[in-house]
């Protein structure tokens, strides 16, 4: 096949990554390229000039992330193809049914397109562009969207202002792409939550711990239950509906707490507070008060440089909520810091259960969900880590 891509040539050896179907290629391993600009598609070509992959080129340390291992133009087809596929794994999942219409649709790496974030909410749909290069097929991939939800589908808004680089998200404005919207309620397992796409955080609500806040809930049924970090209220909303005795909900937003408590108030739930303050100044004096404590942090790291920086808040959080929690309290921790992998995060509840000199057993491990998937190719893709854990 043929195409107008310009190229790029790589570095002896460097092409073993590609072969092995990672998605991204650092600029050190380039040898040669064209006069390329930020968001070009580009073709991939090994030191033997043979054909490697197909992505967009940026000028960053990761210069290009890869959409296609096979020769193919980069057109509505193509995005049509994709977004059919996510799409159809979803359903065949399960996760658009009768208690549950919020989930998410496409999920950048695990479904082959780094930098593209799709969410669904009962037909309204959010997308964030977390690269130029995909942004500039955002009307593709509305386009595709339109195709492939067809009737169902209610709304299509834009909020890549705020994922895109401070350089180019300053190029851009959020706003409608099809339909109109604002303000929704959803279904999660039978529960219902306002989202708020186009003023709430990231594209409204967190989806991600959506299997999560059911565990939870199983553990709930009369405990003194602490939500901390707890923005919409997702997990006070199942711990309030699965018979907790007492229900206090912390966040040091007070738009926060608003949403929250307009969450457990839309479920019917009454036996709870809700305080907008910091949470290491809420925790430090309730020693003994709760049987039940989720930490579930906004990431501590956004960079590899601030690594050591979110190593030592995980820890000293976790130490805090270990120390006051109640003999055999069950502790839900939680990171969504990409950077900080599993191994070092469970090495740091380690070290936080070391230091309050208490004795914990883990009762589960936990990850995202499946509308989140992961690939092989691409372990960076699990985020978000987190444990269960019994403290003595």
């Amino acid at each position: 096949m043929e195409t107008s891509y310009p190229r790029i040539y790589l570095h002896k050896g460097k092409e073993i990554s590609l072969q092995r179907q990672h998605p991204w290629i650092f600029s050190g391993a380039i040898a040669q390229k064209d006069n390329l600009q930020d968001g070009d598609l580009v073709e991939v070509y090994s030191h033997k000039k043979e054909y490697l992959a197909t992505g967009y080129y940026a000028g960053g340390s990761i210069a290009v992330r890869v959409v296609s291992f096979k020769q193919t133009f980069i057109d509505s087809r193509f995005w049509e193809e994709k977004i059919r596929k996510a799409y159809n794994y979803r359903i065949k999942l399960g996760l658009l049914n009768e208690n549950t219409n919020a989930f998410r649709l496409f999920f950048g790496e695990g479904d082959d397109v780094p930098g593209l974030i799709i969410d669904y909410y009962d037909g309204h749909v959010v997308i964030q562009a977390h690269s130029w290069g995909v942004y500039r097929e955002i009307n593709h991939i509305a386009g595709a969207l339109k195709q492939v939800l067809g009737n169902s589908l209610k709304c299509i808004y834009n909020k890549s202002a705020e994922s895109l680089s401070k350089h180019h998200g300053q190029e851009v404005q959020n706003g409608f792409l099809f339909g109109e919207g604002g303000e929704l309620t959803v279904k999660e397992h039978g529960y219902q939550f306002y989202v708020d796409f186009v003023k709430g955080q990231k594209t409204g609500f967190f989806i991600d711990q959506r299997e999560n806040r059911q565990l939870l809930a199983n553990y709930s049924k009369g405990k003194y239950v602490l939500n901390t970090f707890c923005y919409t209220g997702g997990f006070s909303v199942y711990a309030g509906k699965s018979g907790a005795a007492v229900l206090h909900s912390v966040d040091s937003s007070q738009p926060a707490i608003e949403l929250c408590n307009k969450n457990l108030a839309l479920n019917g739930i009454t036996n709870q507070e809700s305080f907008a303050v910091d949470t290491f100044d809420f925790l430090k004096d309730k020693k003994n008060v709760y049987d039940l404590i989720l930490l579930d942090p906004p990431a501590f790291a956004k960079s590899r440089d601030s690594k050591h920086k979110a190593v030592i808040g995980y820890k000293n959080l976790n130490a805090l909520a270990i120390k006051n929690i109640k003999s055999d309290g069950i502790l839900f921790t939680f990171s969504c810091s990409g950077v900080v992998d599993k191994y070092l995060f469970y090495n740091t509840i380690t070290a936080a259960a070391i230091e309050a000199r208490r004795n914990i057993r883990i009762l589960h491990y936990l990850s995202q969900p499946a509308d989140h998937p992961v690939s092989p190719f691409f372990p960076e893709g699990e985020y978000l880590k987190g444990m269960v854990l019994w403290v003595e």
